[in-house]
């Protein structure tokens, strides 16, 4: 009994350390920061996408897989030539920053796997940047729309990564180039319409200054002809013998009564 039993335990120690060996690098994982896992469990309940490992030591079965994901934010870069809604080509050079959803590892993994980013994130980014700029002209999309096609494939592209479990952080268009007689054409044009704009800016300032200048002489104008109107023979009398009456109250003034004028007023001399 003793013999069988320590050969019974040989047998099973045997069969732990070829499991520790030969599944151990499978068994033990270890999920680093700003990382998550997904288990695929093909003898039950197969891929759990409801449950996310977090950074940490885990053991998992050795009939079970355990995918990891980078979920740190990364940046792709893209170059492409589209067409403006005219079909004239344009190259378009852009960049999105993105990062899977922590707690969707398992939805993402289901449709797209660890290949997300060639399957969907750069077809995304690509189509939305085609289907925006087929809307503008190239004069648009290169200077006059420019923020507001850049809003658009923004707004386009984040949309559709929504949905697909991707959280887009940004999306910037870094440059934007045109064949030489066409952005040399583009740029003339705005060159002139600055030019005009800033004409009739001059020429709006000069008319409302003589404006300004027309009314005014008006209002004196007016005024002048109220003051003559109201200036008649006997309010002149009445301030010409107001003033006469104070000059006489001067302690060092002399009055002297010699005559009128032809105004019925009369002639003051003084001295000190």
């Amino acid at each position: 009994m003793d013999f069988n039993f320590k050969k019974s335990y040989l047998i099973i120690a045997a069969a732990v350390v070829f499991i520790l060996l030969f599944f151990g690098s499978s068994m033990f994982v270890t999920i680093q920061p700003g990382e998550r896992g997904v288990i695929f469990r093909p003898f039950t309940s197969g891929l759990d996408k409801d449950n996310t490992y977090i950074p940490g030591f885990h053991i998992v079965a050795p009939w079970n897989t355990l995918f990891v994901y980078d979920v740190k934010e990364q940046q792709r870069e893209e170059t492409m030539d589209v067409l403006d809604k005219n079909g004239l080509s344009v190259n378009v050079d852009v960049s999105v920053r993105f990062n899977p959803t922590y707690n969707k590892i398992g939805y993402l993994h289901e449709i797209f796997g660890k290949r997300y980013i060639d399957q969907l994130i750069t077809p995304e980014v690509r189509s939305s940047v085609r289907q925006v700029a087929g809307r503008y002209t190239a004069e648009e999309i290169y200077s006059t729309k420019r923020s507001e096609v850049e809003s658009s494939i923004i707004e386009e592209t984040e949309k559709v990564l929504n949905k697909n479990n991707i959280d887009m952080k940004a999306l910037l268009i870094r440059s934007i180039n045109l064949p030489d007689k066409i952005k040399q054409a583009i740029e003339k044009k705005l060159e002139e319409e600055q030019a005009f704009l800033t004409y009739q800016y001059t020429l709006q300032t000069a008319e409302q200054e003589a404006e300004k200048k027309r009314i005014e002489a008006e209002a004196v104008a007016r005024y002048n002809r109220i003051i003559d109107a109201s200036l008649t023979v006997n309010i002149l009398k009445q301030r010409g013998i107001e003033a006469t009456l104070e000059l006489s109250k001067s302690p060092n003034s002399k009055v002297v009564v010699i005559g009128s004028t032809k105004e019925g007023l009369p002639l003051i001399l003084g001295n000190n």
